[in-house]
């Protein structure tokens, strides 16, 4: 891709974030729709003991969080994916996400995956079996098994992009029977998300992820803007064009796959912010102000979808 093609695609997402600066300012806040319950305890993914556990340690137990909306349902829900560089995971990216999701009418689900030293395929393993689990429980959580997205930061955004280019419809002979419901997300939400591991890729992300040497093979099947296809469930993407930690190309090369692909998406590439603003609110919403927006913006996406209240 020529450098004159990205900074067109920034360009033209800059302007639309910019327009829609405007729009966002004159209204008023997205309106509360549903208030939280208190979260129950952390569900494990698996009970018995994860597939490539090395202990027995909390490390090793990937676990969902469910925050649920008051009310009747079915509600669309959404498994957080917090950031961190496959290294940890950042608290401000998890149970925040997911209580403003209850906030217009969607559950939020926190994903706690395990990272290094876990390596591939093992994260995207516990963001599948998440998926999985929210549709095996859609019932008793009062979710509609068939709008379950995903949503991630940085790392957790690439671990979100991965689920959304890799999954299957469930395995029909599989003995346990959550592992035959599908783990295609029905939407996803990628916040200043790692996806390249090539020019623009993030070396630490993916060095945790995959080893110091990794065969350049797995690096470039993992370089998720070659992973697109039309299955590729409709995406919204936001990105600072300054992000000195993963740089916005990341954001323009999946956006461009999903165009390629004809997969409807979202862009918005905002002027200024560093890294790792989560809802840009508070202090870290006093670094990157134009960021302040997304989370209007995605709720407005979310509506048009399907997924959040009107």
């Amino acid at each position: 891709m020529s450098t004159e093609t990205i900074l067109i695609v920034a360009a033209c997402a800059i302007l639309l974030s910019a327009s829609a600066l405007t729009a966002a300012e004159a209204a008023p806040a997205t309106p509360v729709t549903a208030a939280a319950a208190p979260a129950p305890e952390p569900v494990l993914l698996w009970p018995k003991g994860a597939p490539g556990a090395k202990g027995d340690g909390p490390e090793d137990k990937p676990r969902i969080t469910p925050y649920l909306p008051a009310g009747d349902g079915p509600f669309a829900c959404i498994v957080v994916c917090p950031g961190g560089g496959y290294g940890g995971r950042a608290p401000h990216e998890g149970a925040p996400i997911a209580k403003w999701l209850n906030s217009i009418g969607v559950a939020g689900v926190v994903l706690d995956y395990r990272v290094k030293p876990y390596r591939h395929p093992v994260e995207l393993g516990d963001a599948q079996r998440a998926i999985r689990v929210v549709r095996a429980r859609a019932a008793e959580w009062k979710i509609d098994p068939k709008r379950v997205g995903i949503l991630g930061f940085s790392a957790g955004g690439h671990l979100a992009a991965s689920a959304a280019t890799i999954f299957d419809a469930g395995k029909p002979d599989a003995e346990d029977p959550i592992d035959r419901l599908s783990c295609r997300p029905d939407a996803a939400v990628l916040c200043y998300p790692v996806i390249s591991s090539g020019e623009f890729g993030h070396k630490g992300s993916f060095v945790n992820l995959l080893g110091p040497d990794a065969d350049p093979k797995l690096r470039e099947e993992l370089s998720l803007e070659t992973r697109v296809t039309p299955q590729t469930p409709p995406t919204f993407l936001w990105h600072t064009s300054d992000d000195a930690g993963v740089p916005v190309e990341n954001s323009l090369l999946f956006a461009m796959a999903l165009h390629k692909n004809k997969v409807p998406f979202a862009l918005h590439v905002f002027p200024h912010g560093p890294h790792g603003v989560g809802l840009a609110d508070g202090d870290r919403g006093a670094k990157a102000p134009e960021a302040r927006q997304w989370p209007a913006l995605c709720a407005e996406w979310l509506k048009q979808l399907g997924f959040a209240a009107k």
